[in-house]
C-alpha cells in the first residue's frame, strides 16, 4: 500500500509543477521578448521547470517501480528523460543562444517567441499525457 501511495503523490505533484507551468507562462506570451530581461526570466521559468520535472517523474518512476506498475514507470522516467533532454540540449541550450542576439536582431525574437511556444506546447502535451494515463489505465 505504502508504495502506490508514494506513487501517487509524486504524480500528483508532478501535475502541480505542471499545470503551474502552464498557467504561469502563459500569460508571459503578452511580453514582446525584445529585452534581455523578458528574456532571461523566461529561460530561468523553463529552466526551473525542467530541473522540477525531472526530479519528481524520477520520484515517481522509481516508485511506481517499487510497487509494480512497470507501465506507468517507463511512462514517468520517459517524461524524465524528455525533461532532461528538453533542459539540456534542445530549449535551454537554443535560449541561451538567441539572448545574447535579442536586442539586435528581431529575427532572434521571433524565433525565441516560437521556442517559447513550443516548450509550452510540450509541456501541455506531457500534461494530457499524464492526465489521461491516470484516468485511463488501471493503477
Amino acid at each position: 500500500m505504502l508504495p502506490i501511495v508514494i506513487s501517487l503523490i509524486a504524480t500528483v505533484i508532478l501535475l502541480v509543477w505542471m499545470g503551474f507551468f502552464m498557467m504561469g507562462s502563459l500569460p508571459l506570451l503578452v511580453l514582446k521578448h525584445d529585452t534581455p530581461l523578458d528574456s532571461r526570466f523566461i529561460r530561468g521559468l523553463f529552466n526551473v521547470y525542467y530541473v522540477a520535472v525531472m526530479l519528481t517523474a524520477s520520484a515517481a518512476a522509481l516508485s511506481y517501480a517499487w510497487s509494480g506498475k512497470p507501465v506507468f514507470s517507463v511512462g514517468m522516467a520517459f517524461i524524465a528523460g524528455l525533461a532532461f533532454a528538453l533542459r539540456r540540449w534542445i530549449i535551454i541550450p537554443r535560449m541561451d543562444m538567441l539572448r545574447g542576439s535579442i536586442p539586435a536582431a528581431d529575427t532572434s525574437i521571433l524565433q525565441f517567441r516560437k521556442l517559447h511556444i513550443a516548450g509550452m506546447m510540450l509541456n501541455a502535451a506531457q500534461l494530457g499525457t499524464v492526465a489521461w494515463s491516470l484516468t485511463r489505465l488501471a493503477l
